[in-house]
């Protein structure tokens, strides 16, 4: 199936100039029940960039219960969007973020705020009691030792000791 749903135009349109504008979708509430499973990308159609139209992709965050709206503008203005034009598409994504920092009664709530920063900024690291540990098995002329390892993606080289 497809990955995305397509999303369509609330209004007519008109697109006078080359300034973005904000276009209300059919599309509101949010995304998912429980509010904080699932996200989404909204990038353009295909079709949309061979009519002229061209979108900012955007983040619909789990909390949001508004309208989607879409960014789009025009190279070659004017340009009119029908009303029920479908010109971008909403891709779930899992919201592995929630996993990490799962909202509390204190969190604050997106709502309808939409166009801005959702919180201060967040530094994801890893639990210094969780490392990249697995467990690997070395081989060496016929003799096995099975240990763990603690990881390290960034080197070419891999040390045993």
């Amino acid at each position: 199936g497809s990955l995305g749903i397509d999303l369509a135009t609330a209004i007519n349109v008109t697109l006078i100039d080359q300034n973005p504008v904000r276009i209300p979708t059919t599309t509101r509430r949010p995304l998912h029940a429980s509010r904080q499973k699932l996200r989404a990308l909204l990038p353009g159609r295909s079709s949309s960039g061979l009519r002229g139209i061209i979108i900012f992709p955007g983040v619909i965050d789990a909390d949001y219960t508004g309208t989607v709206e879409i960014v789009a503008y025009t190279l070659f203005p004017p340009l009119i969007i029908p009303k029920g034009s479908r010109i971008t598409q909403l891709v779930p994504l899992e919201n592995l973020v929630a996993r990490i920092c799962p909202l509390t009664p204190s969190t604050l709530v997106r709502g309808e705020a939409g166009f801005g920063s959702t919180g201060p900024v967040a530094c994801l690291t890893l639990c210094m009691q969780k490392r990249p540990i697995l467990p690997v098995t070395l081989i060496h002329q016929g003799e096995w030792v099975t240990t763990e390892a603690l990881l390290n993606t960034g080197a070419d080289v891999t040390l045993v000791s």
